[in-house]
């Protein structure tokens, strides 16, 4: 349906909504593909212009080139067609140099793809994870594609957790530990034993957020955060002393403090 037709001057809000919206993602796709027409093109015309031979991973050099080579890519905005030149050579597999300048994946969907279903399956079951891309993207994946995506994202998990296992700290390691605490308002039934008897004797009372020195509201239990780590001694600067100046004497401190400094009479 085109916008500027009169069946389209009866939608309503929602049916305009959802129109503007499928056909936004077909004019991405289309955006896409046509990218890729184009780069299938100028491929053809430089081969053609001045063909080359390719050397592939294998190291076999491959001199014979043949155009038409197609594969599909499921991307996020729907699924297009990849066209490219493919680099033969006898009893080798085909090299596409276009899929390299691309970085396709070795599979049908993309690494934006691949990511969406990541990000969409910790969220809850495979099942709204398909139904989360398919609102999004159409039906460019299924449940079982959703499932493999998801678990080829977790390749690197175990590598990743030895990378970043600690190492064993030297003697001249510094261990630092701190800890700190902080009195937080909890609902009545979660009260200490005894901080509850407390605040059953003393009574409701008026709410005040500052109580005078020494009194205590019997609304709070203590939050005590630890730290424990490690980290490498920061060597002092050769300017800085750790030796602190003695104190001024009382008179002097008192004359520095008043913008004045006192003078010694001479004896005599």
């Amino acid at each position: 349906m085109e916008l500027d037709a009169e069946p389209a001057a009866r939608l309503g809000r929602a049916e305009l909504e959802e129109l503007l919206e499928l056909r936004g993602r077909e004019l991405l796709r289309q955006l896409f593909q046509d990218h890729l027409e184009l780069r299938r093109l100028r491929e053809e015309l430089a081969v053609a212009a001045h063909p080359a031979a390719v050397t592939g991973a294998d190291g076999v050099t491959r001199r014979a080139v043949e155009t038409g080579h197609q594969r599909l890519l499921a991307t996020i905005f729907g699924t297009v067609t990849v066209g490219r030149c493919a680099w033969r050579a006898q009893g080798r597999r085909n090299v596409y140099p276009a899929d390299a300048a691309l970085r396709l994946p070795r599979l049908r969907h993309s690494h934006g793809l691949q990511r969406l279903a990541a990000l969409e399956a910790v969220r809850g079951s495979f099942d709204q994870a398909t139904e989360a891309i398919g609102r999004r993207c159409g039906q460019v994946v299924g449940k079982r594609q959703v499932e493999l995506l998801t678990v080829a994202a977790a390749a690197d998990i175990d590598a990743f957790s030895q990378a970043m296992t600690p190492q064993p700290s030297t003697d001249a390691t510094v261990l630092v530990v701190s800890v700190d605490g902080k009195g937080v308002v909890v609902r009545p039934e979660a009260l200490r034993e005894a901080t509850l008897k407390a605040a059953q004797a003393k009574g409701p009372g008026p709410y005040r957020t500052r109580l005078a020195s020494g009194e205590k509201q019997g609304r709070k239990r203590m939050a005590t955060l630890g730290v424990v780590y490690d980290a490498e001694p920061a060597p002092a600067a050769p300017t800085t002393s750790s030796v602190s100046p003695p104190p001024l004497p009382r008179a002097a401190a008192a004359s520095a403090a008043a913008g004045s400094v006192p003078t010694r009479k001479p004896s005599g």
